[in-house]
This record gives C-alpha cells, sequence and structure tokens, in this order.
C-alpha cells in the first residue's frame, strides 16, 4: 500500500513475530520488500523500530520508528516523511496496540543485521 510501512505478520511463537515491509515510508532504514524479525516486548525506548496495529485500521499492521514515549502511548513517525501515514495523522498509539519491536532484519542477505535504535530527535518535530 502505497505511502505506509504497512507489515504482514506471521506468527513465529509467542516471543517472535516476523513482518514484511511495504511501502516507501521507511526510507532509507528499511525497504519494501525487507523482512523483519519483531520482538514482542514492552521495553521500547525512542529510535526503536516497532510494527503496531494501525489505529484506524487495526487489521494491519504498520512499522514505524518511536518518536516519543508516554506512559500508556507512543507516537510514531516514518522515516520518509513525505510518504509516511503516522502520528501525525492519526495521533497517538496506545501501547496496548504495539506488536513488538524490530530486531533484526533477515531478508534480503545482503542487508541482514540487527536493528537498534536510531537518534530519534529529527523524527520528533515530524510529529509535533
Amino acid at each position: 500500500m502505497a505511502g505506509s510501512a504497512a507489515a504482514l505478520g506471521l506468527l513465529v511463537g509467542r516471543r517472535f513475530t516476523r513482518v514484511v515491509v511495504e511501502g516507501p515510508s521507511m526510507l532509507p532504514a528499511l525497504a519494501p520488500g525487507e523482512r523483519l524479525l519483531v520482538l514482542r516486548s514492552p521495553v521500547l525506548q525512542e529510535g526503536d523500530i516497532v510494527a503496531f496495529l494501525d489505529p484506524v485500521a487495526p487489521e494491519r499492521l504498520l512499522v514505524k520508528r518511536v518518536v516519543r514515549l508516554e506512559a500508556a502511548t507512543i507516537e510514531v513517525a516514518g522515516d520518509n516523511p513525505g510518504a509516511s501515514r503516522d502520528s501525525r495523522h492519526f495521533g497517538p498509539v496506545p501501547r496496548r496496540l504495539v506488536v513488538g519491536r524490530a530486531i533484526y532484519r533477515y531478508h534480503p542477505a545482503q542487508a541482514a543485521g540487527r536493528l537498534g535504535p536510531a537518534r530519534a530527535r529529527r523524527h520528533s518535530d515530524q510529529v509535533r
């Protein structure tokens, strides 16, 4: 789906989920077609890449970067703001909608590796 980093979730177990990135909203960090391993964990920090249920269309998973943490909500933004539907459009995301934190890109093989938090400072201005 153009303009969003939608993801198709495949259940791997209780601790992990696999997702496929769709759309250009997370470029240049993540490209369409890349596959991620998502750890189901309530522990998040600014800069983490997360998969969460779309607050508007909960049958879809979205992949975005955390730009602000609150007790009950998070604010998210795509790395490519011109192609992203994120907290600027639907507001803060309830933490209960967060599936987990992306920890590893496993496809394509040449881009495989751990994913950690990136500096979110440049993204936080996009949301406010």
